[in-house]
């Protein structure tokens, strides 16, 4: 009697670490292709002798914001190397989705609209947040109304029309931190919105802890190296679908060679934010016993992005600096070093600048590649740049202290 031979059992689905996913997210068709590097695709538009079908799949789009199967129909409803891009990071974070913009203030604004189509155009926010965040919540230019809150006081200042509550753990420029689970926990059934631009999935992934929407300015270390601009959005499937609505609505849509570019800088993702984060926080130490350095803010979570407030004038630091390049944005390759109260937070109103602790004596420094020996000795010579007077009258004070947290 012959005998079926029994199917050897699938082999379990493992999730790959997130050094490997860094590498193959968003590539894993290629070697069926004959391909070892992700195509670029700058069509602005693509035939069809199909009108019908096309009718057909432009109205399944407008009904329900899903990608289109098939081929593209137009640049702006979809790209296919965007869409590798997309893939990979929301592998990355964690998601079921990603929706990439043309920059992060883009993608926020998707979010924004995305709501406030739903009717929910009240937010709720824990300062600070990136300045130019912070304005485009509070000036009501999209016709949003902002309640700004710490942690504790969020639950109490929801209402039945808020859309959205939003924080950015660490915190542009101050780093401080927030739990994420226990804010989810508050948010109830209101979506919580993450900006995690500074830690980036390398260092935390916010959906594990209860985030449902996750905000990066690929701008800054998803594309690693300061010459693409670009922002994304992670989050379910669902809101997805609205945010390609929106999207292809306003047309802030990612030019596919900053799509090559994002995806491209993903690769090296873990091990830019690794290296850059161990020369951060020994530059965070040195500066921490520093006389010269009133206070060091560095991150419990760790990273490469390091603010501290000097005793005297923080523009002589700026312009006293050979090796670190002053300059706004942060995330690339080399050290950047600015001072937020002129410009990443000028736009902030004065008071409320100071209340969330973005003093005038603060620099936001972006920690690159270079040996931090060099670092040091770049920052070392700029800090005794500082005024004298200033120095001497501080000299009271107390002694720098490491700042866990930003707090």
């Amino acid at each position: 009697m012959d005998t079926e031979t029994p199917m050897a059992p699938p082999v379990p689905y493992r999730s790959r670490a997130l050094a490997t996913e860094a590498v193959h997210a968003g590539r894993d068709d290629l070697a069926a292709l004959g391909l070892h590097t992700p195509p670029i695709d700058l069509s602005t538009t693509y035939p069809s002798y199909d009108s019908r079908a096309e009718a057909e799949r432009i109205d399944t789009f407008a009904a329900t914001g899903a990608r289109l199967e098939g081929p593209p129909v137009y640049a702006r409803l979809d790209n296919p190397t965007t869409a590798r891009f997309e893939t990979a990071l929301a592998r990355l974070e964690g998601a079921e989705s990603a929706v990439a913009f043309a920059s992060g203030m883009a993608a926020l604004t998707a979010v924004l609209l995305a709501r406030a189509s739903m009717g929910l155009r009240h937010v709720v926010a824990v300062r600070p947040l990136y300045g130019c965040s912070d304005h485009l919540l509070g000036a009501g230019l999209l016709g949003t109304e902002v309640t700004w809150t710490d942690p504790a006081g969020i639950a109490d200042a929801i209402r039945p029309e808020t859309g959205l509550v939003m924080v950015e753990t660490p915190a542009n420029p101050t780093l401080a931190e927030v739990d994420i689970r226990a804010i989810a926990h508050s948010c109830g059934s209101v979506p919580l919105l993450v900006d995690n631009t500074f830690a980036t999935p390398v260092l935390q992934r916010p959906v594990e802890h209860g985030a449902r929407i996750v905000l990066h300015s690929a701008t800054k270390y998803l594309g690693g190296h300061g010459d693409v601009m670009g922002g994304v959005v992670a989050c379910d499937e669902e809101f997805a679908a609205v945010l390609r609505k929106v999207r292809f609505a306003t047309g802030g849509v990612l030019h596919p060679m900053a799509g090559f570019f994002l995806l491209r800088g993903l690769s090296t993702l873990p091990v830019r934010v690794r290296a850059a984060s161990a020369s951060a926080a020994e530059l965070s130490r040195r500066l921490t016993a520093d006389p010269r350095v009133a206070r060091v803010h560095y991150p419990e979570l760790g990273g490469a992005m390091v603010s501290f407030e000097v005793h005297g004038d923080p523009h002589e630091v700026i312009s006293a600096v050979r090796l670190i390049t002053p300059a706004v944005s942060l995330g690339s390759v080399d050290t950047l070093i600015q001072h937020p109260a002129s410009i990443s937070h000028r736009i902030v109103d004065e008071g409320d600048r100071h209340a969330s602790g973005v003093g005038d004596r603060l620099l936001r420094m972006s920690v690159g590649l270079e040996d931090v020996e060099d670092l040091w000795a770049d920052l070392h010579r700029a800090l005794g740049a500082q005024d004298t007077g200033q120095l001497l009258s501080g000299a009271g004070e107390s002694a720098a202290g490491l700042l866990v947290g930003g707090q």
